[in-house]
């Protein structure tokens, strides 16, 4: 994925969950839209440098989108979480992600399940049960080039666990596929100690037959693309 010409600033705060505040290089102080729900955890020290976007829209109010950030010296991550569904389609239309390879149609955004949920991904082909794929965006680096999601108490996403167990109970494939776009994180685990009902949820979820999968890009400037696919270590903390 070609990413769009960035901007280059530091950080000052993130702050009301959608927002922060960046200095430019050249001195001017800036309010850019923050296009991640997540606590950033890890994400959003003040000073760390940061990219934006320019959607050039003036009908918008924060018209500048944060869209990388530099989490050690040489490793970037990718904050902005809408762009983990595209990284994913991608990745499966040029043969990245092996274990989703063999079906002829792709719909993104499919009402499904009993609690009223949209399927990121759903992947169906003649002769083949239809292969449900949620997908999660991680950036929390914790030790050792680990990876943990989530990154603040879901909801949301033991609702996501709960619908993909249901389609494996009537006969569907269903995939959990956490997408990685951080240059630091070398393989995935559940945060069992920032949401320990997740953590639990989805090692039953494992065990129903849900597959959990991780691939992860080296985020740039000028481009992010899933490139290989990375550990996943459930085994509680």
């Amino acid at each position: 994925m070609k990413l769009p010409e960035l901007i280059e600033g530091r950080l000052i705060q993130r702050y009301k969950r959608f927002l922060a505040d960046i200095e430019l290089a050249d001195g001017t102080l800036v309010t850019a839209h923050c296009p991640n729900t997540g606590s950033m955890k890890n994400c959003a020290t003040p000073g760390s440098r940061v990219w934006l976007h320019d959607s050039a829209n003036p009908k918008r109010k924060y018209p500048l989108g944060w869209e990388l950030v530099e989490v050690q010296p040489g490793a970037l991550a990718c904050i902005n979480t809408g762009r983990a569904n595209a990284l994913v389609r991608e990745a499966i239309e040029q043969g990245v992600i092996s274990q989703l390879q063999g079906y002829a149609d792709l719909r993104q955004e499919v009402k499904y399940g009993a609690e009223n949920s949209r399927i990121d991904l759903l992947l169906q082909g003649a002769g083949l049960p239809d292969c449900w794929v949620e997908v999660k965006n991680v950036t929390l680096l914790e030790d050792n080039g680990w990876g943990s999601f989530p990154d603040a108490v879901t909801a949301r996403g033991a609702k996501h666990l709960r619908e993909l167990m249901a389609m494996v109970a009537q006969g569907d494939r269903a995939v959990l596929l956490f997408c990685v776009p951080h240059g630091g994180i070398e393989r995935v685990r559940p945060a069992d100690h920032v949401d320990p009902k997740y953590g639990q949820l989805l090692r039953e979820a494992a065990q129903a037959g849900v597959e959990v999968l991780a691939y992860g890009a080296v985020p740039a400037p000028g481009e992010l693309t899933l490139t290989r696919q990375l550990p996943v270590d459930l085994s509680p903390v």
